[in-house]
């Protein structure tokens, strides 16, 4: 199993990215379609849990849906692999500030499959060291990844947009945007996504390349998502005018 935790700065309050991330989420949603795949809303409900964080009681909402991924897939598994094994499930409970995602692949990998990530929004700079309560085992395990939504190294080319790009976005109203390389330390409000990925692939002889490729996508997820859930704030709450 690869734990990583990936924090990633942003210069919001923390009720400001939870209406942002909403809206960017519903953006991306629009796109999840084309070449016989796409995503099933099989359900979505109120959820009030004792379990997801021991000694807490969480109230939010529960999802579930179901990916068909196929065509996103490496070619060599397209061709190895039947269709069942690119059908993933995912089930999310978000009680904001923290959330919960566990994406499995009952039809295909069973019990030999399975990818968490947690999560948990702060009003600080990134620097708390176990924002998710991780065991100390677990903690031994765990490599920490610093994301800033301004360093574009993760990055496609493609991925980098006019639209989407905090060194060019401005919002007239709050002045946020346009931000520098030390943005972090000059620059008010700034809160931290921390998410704990953890993979778990078991297959002889794929487990080590799986499990890596995955955690090698998020860097590149995690900073594209909160790039555009920044840059997407103005519309969101509506914060200029235009």
């Amino acid at each position: 199993m690869i734990i990583k935790e990936y924090r990633i700065l942003l210069p919001l309050e923390v009720t400001e990215y939870q209406r942002g991330q909403l809206y960017a989420v519903a953006e991306v949603s629009k796109n999840e379609t084309g070449g016989g795949d796409g995503v099933q809303v099989v359900k979505q409900e109120e959820f009030t849990s004792e379990m997801l964080k021991p000694g807490e009681i969480l109230n939010g909402t529960y999802t579930y849906k179901i990916y068909y991924s196929k065509s996103k897939s490496p070619w060599v598994f397209r061709k190895l692999l039947p269709d069942t094994a690119f059908i993933l499930h995912e089930e999310c409970w978000n009680a904001y500030p923290y959330c919960k995602t566990v994406i499995t692949n009952p039809d295909y990998m069973k019990e030999n499959f399975h990818l968490t990530i947690e999560s948990v929004h702060l009003a600080d700079n990134g620097e708390t060291e176990n924002a998710l309560g991780l065991s100390k085992e677990l903690l031994a395990k765990r490599e920490v990844v610093m994301i800033d939504i301004y360093d574009d190294s993760f990055l496609k080319q493609s991925d980098i947009t006019p639209e989407a790009d905090p060194r060019i976005f401005k919002s007239k109203k709050t002045g946020r945007g346009e931000l520098t390389e030390d943005w972090s330390t000059t620059t008010k409000p700034v809160m931290c996504c921390y998410k704990v990925v953890k993979i778990q692939f078991k297959m002889f002889g794929f487990q080590r390349f799986v499990e890596g490729l995955c955690q090698r996508q998020y860097p590149r997820i995690f900073s594209k998502f909160n790039r555009e859930t920044f840059c997407s704030i103005r519309q969101m709450v509506r914060y200029d005018d235009g």
